[in-house]
């Protein structure tokens, strides 16, 4: 099985020879198909014998993959698409072929080196200090509560008399800090944001101040701040809520999942400040950086805090405590770990980070003319100015389930993936723009059957 025989190699060939393909070209759609039909077309893949390299490979091509909706396709703007760049998808084949650990110093001192440099970048552009640091993981989920956890433990010092802990955050908020909360049995402080659904510093304090009057032996250990919803790309008051959590003696986390790659325009630089108080902070380039998945970048001020809680010790792993090197296993809940930081680094090494500048303020554009399109549409109505590159709006007269019929049809006739959403308990439309490859004449396609 590890040899590389000329059949491997001939498979190595073949693979390569697909992976260039599905670069050279546009990315197909496609869509899913039910169990049956998949089972029908591929039928019982694990057998005995196996079917070889070449004859499964055939199987991927032509059932299973086909049976995957393209999230780099430029039509597809639902949830948050990916789109990585050719560099960073071929590299991601260098990360995979070449068996690379990214837990710790002594065993990928050269991968991690690279990724800290692009976890500087992002350090840098949110105004974090030298100090700063962190560690690539999953996702945002698991950055968030890698995070609170973090949050936790540093408050338990402080605070050591605490019954009960609350994290804060808007009823707005990513559905991860309520998982985060429910994993770390703590209480959950959904404070209501104001009319443009942004979060602001003076209502958290507020609400804080009057819930822990209400509730002795109740701490607020963290607030969590959203930079970019993943719904309507609202940004909290970042500036007003650092503020009220320095003044109140509690974490300041800012969830910029999606949003905080904007950081890198100059355009809406300034709808960020108050970033650099964060005392933790998450983005992930997966979404609109421009890396494959998965990879968030999990950036705490100080270090040191995440390492204590989150250090794992073991005798087998003696030899990596106290080393003096930067492990970064030590900073999330986790242990092994791929360096799954290296194609967006080496992306950001090799266009520069002017070019993904100029790639994120483009997106930012296309949805600004998408949203002056939208206005002009006799069926549409805009729900809000973009603030990002999320598009939020309705078509006048329809009902979920029409939405529902729509986005059907939308995906079955190949034309695009949009997905219904819902404000304020009412169904709406929502496009996410931050594929480069997406263009005016692909939003046109898909209004012109609304």
């Amino acid at each position: 099985m590890h040899e590389f025989t000329p059949e491997v190699e001939a498979l190595a060939h073949e693979i390569l020879d697909y992976s260039l393909v599905r670069l050279r070209t546009d990315p197909p759609l496609d869509g899913p198909r039910t169990p049956e039909e998949l089972f029908e077309l591929a039928g019982n893949t694990i057998t005995a014998e196996g079917m070889g390299g070449h004859k499964t490979l055939e199987l991927f091509k032509d059932v299973l993959a086909t049976a995957c909706i393209s999230t780099d396709h430029p039509r597809y703007l639902a949830f948050i698409p990916s789109a990585p760049s050719e560099y960073a998808n071929l590299f991601d084949l260098v990360v995979g072929a070449s068996a690379l650990y990214g837990g710790s110093w002594l065993e990928g001192a050269g991968a991690v080196f690279a990724e800290n440099q692009a976890l500087r970048w992002i350090s840098d552009l949110a105004g974090l200090p030298e100090s700063a640091g962190g560690v690539f993981v999953q996702g945002g989920t698991i950055g968030n509560l890698s995070a609170l956890v973090a949050a936790r433990a540093h408050a338990r010092e402080k605070y050591p008399t605490v019954t009960r802990w609350v994290v804060a955050a808007s009823a707005e908020s990513h559905s991860s800090i309520s998982s985060a909360s429910v994993v770390m049995d703590v209480e959950l402080l959904l404070i209501k944001p104001d009319g443009s659904g942004a979060l602001q510093g003076g209502d958290c304090k507020a609400a804080i101040s009057a819930y822990e009057a209400d509730h002795p032996g109740h701490k607020v250990f963290a607030i969590v701040a959203t930079a970019g919803t993943t719904n309507l790309g609202i940004i909290d008051d970042l500036q007003g809520i650092g503020k009220a959590a320095k003044e109140l003696g509690i974490w300041f986390h800012v969830d910029g999942a999606y949003g905080l790659a904007a950081l890198c325009a100059p355009s809406v630089r300034g709808l960020f400040d108050g970033v650099e108080q964060a005392d933790s902070l998450i983005v992930d380039p997966h979404k609109w950086l421009f890396a494959p998945f998965d990879a968030c970048a999990l950036i705490y001020r100080n270090p040191e805090i995440a390492r204590k809680v989150h250090l794992q010790k073991a005798a087998y792993l003696e030899t990596l405590d106290d080393d003096g090197e930067w492990n970064p296993s030590d900073y999330a809940i986790h242990l092994t770990r791929r360096a799954r930081g290296l194609p967006f680094w080496f992306s950001l090494a090799a266009h520069g980070t002017n070019e993904y500048s100029l790639a994120v303020t483009e997106t930012i554009e296309v949805a600004i003319k998408t949203a002056e399109i939208i206005k002009a549409h006799p069926n549409l109505e805009l729900i809000s100015e973009p603030k990002l590159s999320v598009v939020a709006f309705t078509r006048k007269g329809w009902g979920a389930k029409d939405y529902q019929i729509w986005s059907d049809k939308l995906l079955a006739d190949q034309i695009g993936f949009v997905t219904p959403s819902s404000h304020h308990g009412q169904p709406i439309l929502r496009f996410a723009i931050v594929n480069p490859w997406t263009k005016i004449g692909d939003i046109e396609a898909i209004l012109a059957t609304l």
